[in-house]
């Protein structure tokens, strides 16, 4: 029981510096690279939890088409999430605090399996 709490301990301690240097790195960006890299990571953390199937590792916004932002708020309609070396699909919409460090509301679809012969093009990667 002891080693359970322990380990549960450990776990949160860990999640909260990774959250941490997340923050810290997210401040070192401009406004809008700020507010797409925190949709990106809060995309690729939503998959983890509502699609187990998938394990993302990286998430790109513009794969197909370009994003809107305006006021806050990130519409991605061409985006791509790569999940054990496969590109998705992926549409989302999110809307941070002023400042881009909080998510106030999200929205995403995940799309189907993009053929590896269009990931040049899109600008994706193995």
């Amino acid at each position: 029981m002891r080693l359970l709490a322990l380990l549960t301990g450990m776990t949160l301690i860990s999640q909260a510096l990774a959250e941490e240097r997340i923050e810290h790195s997210l401040k070192m960006l401009a406004p809008n690279e700020r507010l797409v890299q925190l949709c990106d990571y809060t995309v690729l953390q939503r998959i983890r939890k509502d699609a187990p199937q998938f394990r993302p590792d990286r998430a790109v916004a513009d794969a197909t088409q370009q994003t809107v932002i305006a006021n806050d708020t990130v519409i991605a309609e061409g985006g791509a999430f790569r999940s054990q070396g496969k590109w998705y699909g992926l549409s989302y919409q999110c809307t941070a605090s002023p400042g881009g460090m909080k998510v106030l509301s999200f929205a995403y679809k995940i799309g189907t399996e993009i053929p590896p012969a269009k990931w040049a093009g899109y600008g994706l990667w193995q």
